[in-house]
C-alpha cells in the first residue's frame, strides 16, 4: 500500500526504473493498483518525502515505457546536482540490500521490512538487519605535474582512473591507501591527504578520497585488477572517469591544484575547489 504524502521511486528485478533522462517518480495515485512486495524511506533528501517501492516485473505503472528504460549507470550520467545523486544512490543500495538479504543470519527465518526505520527485522527472533555499506578508499598519486592513471580490467577501452580497494577488517584507511597502491602497480607512497568522500552504489560502496605523493618505485601493474598504469600530465590525460565519480573530482581537484582549466565536461556539482 502506498503513502499519499510520499513521493516514489520504483524498482524491479534489482533495477531502478529510469531513463537516459533520470530517474522516473511516481505518485501515490499512480500506484493505486500496483501492489508493492516493499517499501523504505529515502530520508536523506531534505523537504520531501521520497520512499522506494519494490514491484514485480509486470506491474509496472502505465507510463512506463519499457523500451525506453536504462540502467542505473545511465541514470547517473545525467545528475546535475548532489541531491539528486544521492537519491539515486540510496535508493540503488536500498534495493540490492532489499533483494540480497531476505533471511536472518541468526535463525533463518524470513525478514521483513520494518514499520519504523530503514530496516529488515526477523519474524523469527526480531533480529535487524540494516542496509551493508562496505568502506573503501580511492586515492589520486602524484608526481610533481603528473598523476597516476591505470587502466582496469573491468574499464570500457581507453578509460583510466584513480586506483582504489576495499578496506580491510581491522585496517585504517591511510594503511590501505599505501597497500592497496602497493599491490596494484608496486610503488610507494607518502604525505596522504584525504579530501571527499562518495557513495558509490555499485553495488554498496562508501569512498573514501585520498591525494599521496609518489615516494618510490617503477610502475608496475599486477596484470589481475590492472592491466595498465602510467604518469599522465594535464596536457595528455586519457578517456577519464564521468562526471559523478569521485574518481573525477579527484583529478579535478589536482588539475586546479597545478592551475589548469577544468575540461568543459567537468563535475557539475561536488566542487572540485
Amino acid at each position: 500500500m502506498s503513502d499519499s504524502n510520499c513521493i516514489y521511486l520504483l524498482a524491479s528485478n534489482e533495477h531502478l526504473i529510469g531513463t537516459a533522462s533520470g530517474v522516473m517518480t511516481f505518485s501515490a495515485e499512480d500506484l493505486t493498483d500496483i501492489p508493492l512486495i516493499a517499501s523504505y524511506p529515502l530520508g536523506l533528501i531534505d523537504h520531501a518525502n521520497y520512499r522506494v517501492g519494490i514491484v514485480a516485473e509486470g506491474d509496472l505503472p502505465e507510463q512506463v515505457d519499457q523500451d525506453a528504460l536504462c540502467g542505473l549507470r545511465t541514470m547517473l550520467a545525467s545528475v546535475e546536482d548532489e541531491t539528486t545523486y544521492t537519491l539515486l544512490s540510496s535508493a540503488a543500495q536500498i534495493v540490492i540490500w532489499h533483494e540480497s538479504f531476505k533471511f536472518c543470519p541468526r535463525c533463518a527465518a524470513p525478514l521483513h521490512a520494518h514499520s519504523g526505520e530503514l530496516a529488515k527485522v526477523c519474524s523469527s527472533c526480531a533480529h535487524r538487519q540494516y542496509p551493508r555499506i562496505s568502506p573503501c578508499i580511492i586515492v589520486l598519486v602524484r608526481k610533481g605535474g603528473q598523476c597516476l592513471l591505470a587502466h582496469a580490467s573491468k574499464f570500457a577501452p581507453g578509460r583510466y582512473s584513480a586506483l582504489a580497494g576495499f578496506i580491510e577488517a581491522g585496517e585504517s584507511a591511510e594503511h590501505a591507501v599505501v597497500r592497496e597502491v602497493k599491490e596494484e602497480v608496486g610503488i610507494t607512497v607518502k604525505n596522504l591527504t584525504y579530501c571527499f568522500s562518495q557513495s558509490w552504489p555499485f553495488p554498496h560502496s562508501f569512498m573514501l578520497g585520498y591525494m599521496a605523493e609518489y615516494e618510490s618505485g617503477d610502475i608496475t601493474p599486477d596484470g589481475e585488477e590492472i592491466l595498465d598504469a602510467d604518469w599522465f600530465s594535464a596536457s595528455n590525460l586519457p578517456v577519464l572517469p564521468p562526471k559523478f565519480t569521485i574518481a573525477r573530482r579527484l583529478i579535478d581537484r589536482f588539475l586546479v591544484d597545478i592551475g589548469e582549466t577544468l575540461p568543459e565536461d567537468s563535475t557539475l556539482f561536488f566542487a572540485a575547489e
